[in-house]
């Protein structure tokens, strides 16, 4: 399974767009991405898009998981943003709508976090 990751900046908001399916094989390179933006000078906000995004595997979310956590210990807001039906169900499933938010855009999301 193939998947693609790109990040770009707005008004100081981090945005990680990620397209294809991700599984076990592609849940690394989501860990590095990640682990480089909070490497580097931390942005004030972090916004997955999942709008490209098919299938994803408990392997991922526990990447999403630990991000959500490495966000909040560094006083950075976490939101998922336009996840695909199938892709909101299983969050809604796992419960991990209790602890990351989910927003119906990108363009809300980064609105959201950089106030």
């Amino acid at each position: 399974m193939t998947s693609d990751i790109s990040t770009r900046r707005e008004d100081g908001v981090a945005v990680v767009a990620l397209e294809g399916e991700l599984d076990a094989a592609t849940s690394p390179a989501l860990a590095d991405a990640l682990e480089r933006l909070f490497g580097e000078e931390p942005p004030r906000g972090l916004v997955i898009d999942l709008a490209g995004v098919g299938f994803l595997d408990s392997r991922c979310i526990g990447v999403l998981v630990a991000a959500y956590r490495q966000a909040r210990d560094l006083g950075v807001g976490l939101v998922v943003a336009e996840p695909q039906r199938q892709v909101h169900r299983l969050f809604v499933i796992a419960g991990i709508d209790q602890v990351i938010p989910i927003a119906e855009s990108t363009a809300a999301a980064v609105r959201s976090l950089g106030r």
